[in-house]
């Protein structure tokens, strides 16, 4: 692969890195506010100061609080907020049944350099993961 190709593979990559981020943090969003459970959305939370750089590369890109949860709230919608950005995978759900033809067979390396970006958007961090097993903990402590 040339660096033409490169370059435009890298930019692909961010393009789509960037849309997703967006993608995955505003699904978390989209259920607490169905809720109507109030919430905060903070981008690159890390950062110190104006070191926006720092923060993008080494740090949390972005991060969805709920607030003022009242003390009824079924840990289940927790659990659904965390879980959400999983929906962003539907696009691989119809290639794997022969909905949409798949990526990797038509062969341009942009389209399966977004594909692998989206697809990684679309799985839940570390901190949904926890979310979703101590959903109980979380409402208790907020």
């Amino acid at each position: 692969m040339d660096v033409p190709h490169l370059l435009g593979a890298a930019l692909a990559l961010f393009v789509t890195l960037s849309i997703g981020t967006v993608a995955h943090e505003y699904a978390h969003a989209a259920v607490l506010s169905l809720a109507g459970i109030p919430y905060e959305t903070e981008w690159l939370p890390d950062r110190e100061g104006n070191d926006y750089l720092r923060a993008g590369a080494f740090g949390t890109w972005a991060s969805v609080t709920p607030r003022d949860l009242p003390e009824d709230t079924s840990p289940w919608l927790l659990r659904a907020s965390a879980l959400m950005p999983l929906t962003l995978a539907t696009p691989f759900a119809l290639v794997a049944v022969g909905v949409l033809p798949d990526p990797a067979a038509v062969g341009d390396p942009y389209l399966v350099t977004a594909a692998v970006a989206w697809f990684a958007c679309a799985l839940p961090s570390p901190q949904d993961f926890s979310l979703v097993w101590y959903a109980e903990r979380a409402i208790a402590e907020a």
